[in-house]
């Protein structure tokens, strides 16, 4: 569904990504494994078209997306969860949602409407909280919040950035059963993870980034697990 195919990206004199080659296959959950630093969040922002690769070319169902502005990825199907959440903090957790359907508000208000209320069925605090601002969630609902408000624009594909980062282990566990979850109903995911473990346990294959390229690819268990933690943490080859 989505390959990466020899991407540079630079910020300004810093090359982040050098010869990024890899790809996620529909319905199933691919992760990015790998140190700070490496170049995941910029490769998730160089697909979403937050920022521009140099060189290198990225195709979603076989188009060439690697030009697009951002909103226009999002109008293809594909939509970030960033890192940290980035919810909208003082706007409602409805107004948020309804942000995350900004390419479709003004032409379908009857299908994001029932888009909301699916996505007050799968999160149901969410519901309870609808009309409390964003900032004041606890983490855990931030995230869901995150990853409700991407959904809100019918994606094809999740780009997902560290959402266990900052939470507590059993909203982590939480967490990562949403994404079997929404991955269960036919959602495809890229999934960047610094939580090895649990990225381990819900993939379907893996990318090992390290210094801006790829170093590994393969399924989980083809890699001894404590040399998968010990490259993802520490970028040792």
């Amino acid at each position: 569904m989505l390959t990466v195919g020899d991407v540079f990206t630079s910020y300004g004199m810093i090359k982040a990504l050098n010869g990024v080659t890899l790809s996620a296959s529909e319905g199933e959950i691919t992760c990015l494994l790998g140190p700070n630093g490496a170049g995941k969040t910029t490769l998730m922002f160089t697909i979403a078209g937050i920022l521009r690769a140099q060189a290198g070319s990225i195709k979603f169902d076989g188009q060439s997306i690697e030009r697009l502005s951002a909103a226009k990825v999002v109008e293809a199907g594909i939509a970030l969860v960033p890192e940290n959440r980035l919810v909208f903090p003082t706007m409602s957790v409805e107004e948020n949602l309804e942000a995350g359907a900004f390419i479709r508000v003004a032409k379908d208000r009857a299908g994001v409407d029932d888009d909301i209320e699916r996505m007050y069925m799968r999160f149901p605090v969410l519901k309870e909280r609808r009309e409390q601002m964003a900032g004041t969630l606890s983490g855990g609902e931030q995230q869901m919040l995150a990853l409700a408000r991407a959904l809100m624009s019918r994606p094809r594909i999740l780009l997902m950035d560290e959402p266990s980062v900052g939470l507590a282990p059993l909203i982590v566990e939480d967490i990562f059963q949403i994404i079997r979850d929404v991955n269960a109903d036919g959602m495809t995911i890229l999934l960047v993870e610094q939580n090895a473990n649990m990225a381990l346990s819900v993939a379907d294959k893996f990318y090992l980034l390290e210094h801006g390229r790829v170093t590994f690819e393969g399924a989980p268990g083809e890699l001894e697990q404590d040399e998968v933690i010990r490259r993802a943490y520490l970028g040792t080859e």
